[in-house]
């Protein structure tokens, strides 16, 4: 985890004293000379950059599936009453403000959100997070004090989305320092009653450094399971979806493990395959063939329990035609290959709960 300060606009950087940049990044574990070991164990060469989802409008609207799924809403509900934070799944490319509205939001951060200029100031803020986040969890303080803690959420080698939670003091702020703020944000034309703008900034919640740390665990590890929970989710999403969809996927569900074209399904539906096709992308916002191979790797996932199933039988019994194929495909939905994601459900023991817990 890294963390930096940041200061912006940049004419108001001489106001907020003791906001000196750190960098964390500089202590973590190296694997060798330029590589620094990321949160899974994988290691990222120097001056690399994080690649972002191979579609942006699918990781998009596979992030926005998660966050409207029942798992997150419940997630989102237990770390808001056990830290008092906010928590926001955001996309790679966010251009609104994650906590505004939220439960738990900031005081401070409320009360300013609705100006122009300081929202400029936070969304800066979380560009530089979304950078420094790319491969492991980061925190930004924003010119105001406040800290702001990112945890990418990637599938494999893909950067798909955040966790983000923030709007806290990590030190109990001073009479000092708010007048600073004040000064700051009177340069930036944010005019405010000052003895609400103080009341706000001194009930803002504080975070002491261990407990911090203990909510990016949380976090982090939080976001290992949506990412095995990713492919879940989309298959199982199906919000206001048409009639011949639902017949669709009914369909696909009950003849995956036959050779099922598209064709076959269009023809069960009573729709052309060209109006199939397009309709079914609209609704889905995946092909046919993407989501056919997902609802086998589904059924996969589950079979990939039994140590007794050799990897090639699995491929086969789920509709694959080949093992190269099978595992493929495994690993570009799930950014590991079958073998892997076994062994690390399985455990050393081969048995069922001695792995990672992620299952």
């Amino acid at each position: 985890m890294q963390t930096i300060y940041v200061r912006c606009p940049s004419e108001a950087r001489s106001q907020i004293n003791g906001l000196e940049t750190e960098q964390a990044a500089a202590s973590q574990p190296r694997d060798r000379v330029g590589a620094a070991r990321s949160p899974l164990g994988r290691s990222k060469p120097a001056g690399s950059k994080p690649r972002i989802g191979l579609s942006q409008g699918g990781d998009r609207g596979l992030v926005e599936a998660l966050a409207t799924s029942k798992v997150f809403q419940d997630y989102e509900r237990a770390f808001a009453e056990a830290t008092g934070m906010p928590v926001a799944l955001r996309p790679v490319e966010s251009w609104q403000l994650p906590h505004h509205g939220r439960r738990n939001e900031g005081p401070f951060c409320a009360l300013i959100s609705e100006k122009s200029r300081a929202c400029a100031s936070c969304l800066q803020v979380q560009e530089r997070l979304s950078e420094m986040a790319a491969y492991d969890s980061g925190t930004l303080n924003c010119p105001n004090g406040l800290s702001e803690t990112a945890v990418p959420v990637r599938l494999g080698d893909r950067l798909v989305g955040f966790l983000q939670t923030g709007q806290v003091f990590r030190k109990k702020p001073t009479p000092a320092q708010f007048d600073r703020v004040a000064r700051l944000l009177a340069e930036w034309g944010v005019n405010m009653d000052l003895d609400e703008l103080r009341k706000a900034y001194f009930s803002t919640r504080v975070v002491v450094a261990k407990q911090h740390e203990a909510i990016i665990k949380l976090l982090s590890i939080f976001a290992q399971h949506l990412a095995m929970l990713s492919n879940q989710v989309l298959v199982q999403n199906a919000n206001a979806e048409p009639p011949i969809i639902a017949r669709a996927k009914e369909y696909i569900h009950e003849h995956q493990t036959d050779n099922v074209r598209l064709g076959h399904v269009a023809k069960h539906v009573n729709t052309s395959t060209f109006y199939f096709c397009k309709i079914f992308r609209k609704a889905t916002g995946i092909n046919f063939t993407d989501y056919l191979s997902r609802v086998r790797i589904e059924k996969s996932k589950n079979l990939l329990l039994n140590p007794n199933l050799r990897v090639s039988e699995i491929a086969f019994e789920v509709g694959f035609q080949s093992l190269t194929h099978f595992n493929r495909v495994f690993k570009k939905i799930l950014g590991q290959s079958p073998t892997e994601y076994r062994a690390q459900l399985l455990g050393p023991n081969g048995k069922p709960g001695t792995g990672t817990g992620l299952h």
